[in-house]
Order: structure tokens, then C-alpha cells, then sequence
């Protein structure tokens, strides 16, 4: 498995769909862009930014039970792509035990932001799907809140100029 880190969360420019960009933690540097439905982008988006909304979100209502219950998400993976479709685990410690529990990749990415547990794509689909994106950011820039500069912005128009949802699937 390779760990990633969620690098950024963005619009594609010519669908208007949300895509989430996973990036690996060491080698080379490859993304896996996960194109994801809206209600999901802003609950990740919201998570990220540490905004508590009035009352919880599907996600949060998620960890509440998770701690209610004595459980913990441990790890998130994203297992593979079926039918253009990602897949996703969820790896929950309850009672010492490891439970895996299948998930869509956007509610699994929501849910390790808010645990800020480990992120992991499958070997296989990394090398499938994995696309090198140079993210150049200085000390001013952040690709998470936005605050990117315009060297990154420009990078990532390119890239999304280059591909589509569908050559990705729905995850959402």
C-alpha cells in the first residue's frame, strides 16, 4: 500500500465536479485524483478548515458513534477501481479487533480528515491510475485552503485541462 496525503480539493473547471488529489507521501510523487459529488467536497472542505457546523454532518454524526461505541477509524484505503468506480475501506478498531467496513472513497476521506488517520491507496491502483502532478508551493502558498500561488494554480489548470471524471469514475 502507498500512504497519501489529500494534497488538495478542487473544482474541475470544465464539469464543475469536485476532485479530491491524493498524493503519495514518499517516491515519486504521484496523484490519484478522486473525483468526488459536492455534498462530500464541502463536508471535506469544512472538516479541513476546522469549521463545526450548528448541527453534525452525516461524517461527524459518523465519529460520534464510532466514539460512542469505544471504536476508532484506524486507516482508510482505497482499494481499487471496478467499472470506473473507486472503492474504499475503512479499517475501525473496536474492541481490539480490526473491522473493515466498505465505503465509498469520498465519505472515507471525509472521515479521515476529521480523524486525521492514515490515508492509503492500493498498490495496484496507484500504478494504474496514479498521475505525476508537480505542486510547487512556497511558504506563503497552501493547496488545501486556496491560498495556493498563482505558479500552482497555473500547474493545476493544466492538469485538469488534460483529464475528465470519467476517465476516473464517481466515487461519491
Amino acid at each position: 500500500m502507498v500512504e497519501v496525503k489529500l494534497s488538495a480539493v478542487r473544482v474541475d473547471l470544465q464539469s464543475s465536479t469536485p476532485v479530491l488529489l491524493l498524493t503519495e507521501t514518499e517516491g515519486i510523487g504521484r496523484t490519484l485524483p478522486v473525483f468526488v459529488g459536492a455534498p462530500e467536497a464541502t463536508s471535506i472542505a469544512l472538516a479541513i478548515q476546522g469549521i463545526d457546523p450548528p448541527r453534525p454532518l452525516t461524517h461527524d454524526l459518523m465519529i460520534d458513534i464510532m466514539e460512542s461505541t469505544g471504536s476508532r477509524l484506524e486507516r482508510v484505503v482505497i482499494t481499487e477501481m471496478r467499472s470506473a468506480t473507486y472503492f474504499a475501506e475503512l479499517h475501525i478498531r473496536h474492541r481490539g479487533e480490526i473491522v473493515t467496513v466498505s465505503s465509498r472513497p469520498s465519505d472515507a476521506i471525509a472521515l479521515a480528515v476529521r480523524e486525521h488517520c492514515p490515508i492509503f491507496v492500493s498498490d495496484e491502483l496507484m500504478d494504474a491510475e496514479g498521475l505525476v502532478v508537480a505542486f510547487d508551493v512556497d511558504d506563503e502558498g497552501d493547496p488545501l485552503t486556496g491560498e495556493s500561488t498563482e505558479e500552482v494554480v497555473d500547474q493545476f489548470k493544466e492538469f485538469l485541462d488534460t483529464v475528465k471524471p470519467e476517465d476516473f469514475g464517481s466515487s461519491s
